[in-house]
């Protein structure tokens, strides 16, 4: 499967973002110029492949740095957003304060004082604006579409303004990295170029680079802040699923994000140190139906069908009972993550329903029966071609429990095992009927609901859909609550938004949530201690994400 499906860029911020003023960078340790000493090594990996091409461009999906994740130790952005607890304050970072303008429209950062790049040139505010100017001018780069119109520079302070409101991209903004103006205002193409000897302000520098381990270094000196405590990272690929969960429970390595098929037993349970981690992200995984396709652009059979998926059986059996958490409340918002955000006559409304009452919201709205079959409004029986790559295990036994799910409403389902390619291409061209599928996420639900239910994205049958609504999903009271939230100047304004949008996914059903994204990862405390779990969330556990720095920084050596 591809574990990698739910890891998006850092998404939308909550109010919790717009003022933040402080004078460090994280809790484990004040800053002393990089002099606390460094100790042992850490191994992370993740099963992108044989190997990985000599190029650490973090701007570029495709390069080593961004697959294993170590451009973050190198590059470090203005602040950390911690989405594991979506309602938790950022922790300062590069920018030691920001303050957005009521409409959201710009904000202006406070730059760290004494900041050196790894190459001992200081970071000044003109570097932090152009890693902003960047963006702007080099669309390729832009992956979080930060809609920047000017940056400017007053002192020790960056402001920087958008075409619209940013109330909703406040965590990508903040998620910002800085890169040394000299060096990349050089490149001839930053789009393109790769980068063999990356320079950045972050406590880590390349020491190696083979096509299987690349190891990383902790700086001698000039980091702004407290030294980690590790003193080496060794960043390594394997072929797949399987050769990285042997490498995890040998110990071979001490972090990584894999699907583990019994993970509990296979894993977790050979060792007192094997740990899981698994926080949901504001996303859901679900069924999504291509909304042209009849008689799934009837909302009622959509309605039924949600009622009768069972969500238990999903994260149990496909999810092996920890790597897509639940889903279970009808809005399709996760639990906890989400409940803070759903609407009151909606909270503890569960979306499964029984067999029974789907049959009588059918019966109600056209549907028939003949013998155990149901019959859609035009006498036809009705059935469904379920689709996703073969190689998805996890998503492939979903599909299988859903089928037998449908038979409960006389509904005929087919499991297609297809290509990865070919469904990439049919699910953005709208060519299949129903399909598991992941949701983008972030801060608050707009992400997840934009990408499942915005006609801004909407293409028609044969012309790629690539940034969202594959279902085809039509619905303009959709599409206005979603631009009323972003652009909502108060509070009163986005919950009313917000509402619209919860009833019109439990009415409509344009998909049906099964489960949450994460931001887990399975690790190892052997030899290191400090990560984050349920009794201290301080940031995702993923290592391939933004915060990965801030665990790092946290980690201190196991005592024997």
């Amino acid at each position: 499967m591809r574990v990698n499906r739910s890891i998006t860029a850092v998404a939308a911020g909550g109010l919790a973002l717009a003022t933040l003023t402080a004078c460090g960078g994280n809790s484990s340790g004040t800053a002393n110029g990089g002099k606390t000493s460094a100790s042992g090594v850490l191994n992370i990996s993740m099963p992108d492949g044989a190997s990985e091409k000599d190029n650490n461009n973090p701007y570029l999906a495709t390069s080593a740095s961004s697959h294993l994740g170590y451009r973050y130790v190198i590059y470090e952005p203005l602040a950390m957003v911690n989405l594991a607890d979506p309602n938790s304050k950022p922790t300062p970072w590069l920018a030691t304060a920001w303050k957005w303008s009521t409409d959201y429209k710009s904000v202006t950062f406070t730059v760290h004082d004494g900041v050196t790049f790894s190459d001992g040139s200081a970071m000044t505010p003109d570097d932090v604006a152009y890693s902003f100017q960047i963006l702007k001018q080099y669309a390729a780069l832009n992956s979080n579409a930060l809609p920047i119109d000017q940056v400017t520079t007053s002192g020790n302070q960056v402001t920087v303004t958008f075409t619209q409101s940013a109330f909703v991209i406040q965590a990508k903004v903040l998620s910002t990295f800085v890169v040394p103006k000299k060096i990349w205002s050089a490149m001839k193409d930053p789009t393109t170029d790769s980068v063999t000897h990356p320079v950045g302000t972050g406590p880590y520098v390349l020491k190696t680079f083979t096509p299987q381990t690349v190891t990383l270094d902790a700086r001698s000196s000039g980091y702004w802040q407290a030294l980690p405590k590790v003193s080496e990272l060794r960043y390594s690929t394997y072929t797949g699923n399987d050769t990285e969960t042997q490498a995890l429970v040998t110990g071979a390595t001490e972090w990584s994000y894999v699907f583990i098929p019994d993970a509990k037993t296979v894993f977790a349970g050979r060792d007192p140190h094997y740990k899981l981690w698994f926080p949901p992200s504001l996303s859901a995984d679900g069924l999504w139906f291509n909304t042209t396709v009849k008689p799934w652009d009837n909302q009622y059979l959509r309605q039924a069908v949600g009622m009768v998926v069972d969500r238990a059986d999903i994260f149990n059996e496909g999810e092996a009972g920890y790597f897509k958490p639940e889903i279970d409340n009808i809005t399709g918002l996760p639990s906890p993550a989400g409940d803070s955000f759903v609407a009151a006559q909606y909270k503890g409304v569960k979306g499964q329903k029984t067999p029974a009452d789907a049959k009588a919201l059918l019966t109600a709205h056209g549907f028939t029966y003949n013998g155990s079959t149901l019959m859609d409004p035009a006498g036809k029986p009705v059935t469904l071609t379920l689709t996703d790559p073969a190689g998805w295990s996890d998503y492939q036994t979903d599909l299988s429990i859903i089928s037998d799910n449908l038979k409960s409403i006389g509904i005929s389902a087919t499991v297609d095992k297809a290509d990865t390619d070919a469904w990439f291409s049919s699910i953005a061209s709208g060519k299949f009927q129903a399909a598991m599928h992941w949701s983008n996420g972030g801060a608050t639900p707009y992400d997840m609901y934009e990408n499942i239910m915005n006609g801004a994205d909407l293409e028609p049958v044969g012309t790629a859909a690539n940034s969202g609504n594959y279902g085809r999903f039509n619905s303009p009271q959709a599409t206005q609550a979603l631009k009323d939230y972003a652009n909502a100047t108060d509070e009163a304004t986005r919950t009313a938004a917000l509402n619209t949008l919860e009833q019109i996914m439990v009415e409509q059903a344009p998909m049906i949530p099964t489960s949450a994204g994460n931001y887990g990862a399975e690790y190892s405390t052997k030899h290191w201690t400090g990560w984050p779990d349920d009794s201290n969330p301080y940031m995702p556990i993923q290592p391939t994400l933004t915060q990965s720095l801030d665990v790092i920084m946290h980690l201190t050596p196991a005592t024997s």
